[in-house]
């Protein structure tokens, strides 16, 4: 390690190389929400993953994979200017059995869809206000999606072990 907590060394010629991100949201409003939702989704019986890079470009916040297969994108919103920016959301229908909005106990939730699923959430925990809606997903797209999840889990899980993996293979990002 080079003492700095960005970075950490290669290896290989005494190179410093970014430090991988683990997945994750950003602000700790987000981070805070992000946890309780992992929680919940533990809770019934779903592996989180966040921060999932999906097809074309996006990531979803948080997804969940059940024990039978169904997969849940859970979108979080950590404040109204957050929502009222996002318009990207729609497009994770396509890759989900159900779509959620997560957001904190104060959030003004009469704005959210109600064609998605609602979350409150904190540090601590979540609940689900409102069930989504169940919209089957084709085979192949379950198939690439589990695919997708397995091995961003994997790549993260192999980055515990060995921080300078990417760089050692040429990977960048989840795969």
């Amino acid at each position: 390690m080079t003492g700095n907590e960005e970075r950490v060394e290669n290896g290989m010629g005494g190179t410093d190389i970014p430090r991988p991100s683990y997945g994750g949201p950003q602000s700790e409003a987000a981070r805070e929400i992000c946890r309780g939702v992992v929680r919940l989704l533990a809770a019934h019986g779903l592996a989180a993953i966040a921060e999932l890079p999906l097809p074309g470009g996006r990531r979803a916040d948080v997804v969940g994979l059940g024990p039978d297969g169904a997969i849940w994108i859970v979108e979080i919103k950590s404040s109204i200017e957050d929502f009222r920016c996002d318009r990207k959301w729609p497009e994770y229908r396509q890759h989900a059995d159900r779509l959620f909005f997560a957001v904190r106990p104060d959030f003004p939730r009469e704005v959210l869809p109600e064609d998605t699923g609602l979350i409150v959430a904190d540090r601590y925990a979540g609940e689900i206000l409102r069930p989504a809606p169940l919209v089957r997903l084709s085979a192949p797209v379950r198939k690439a999606m589990t695919l997708r999840l397995a091995r961003a889990a994997a790549s993260r899980l192999c980055l515990t072990l060995d921080p300078t993996l990417p760089a050692a293979i040429g990977l960048v990002g989840d795969v």
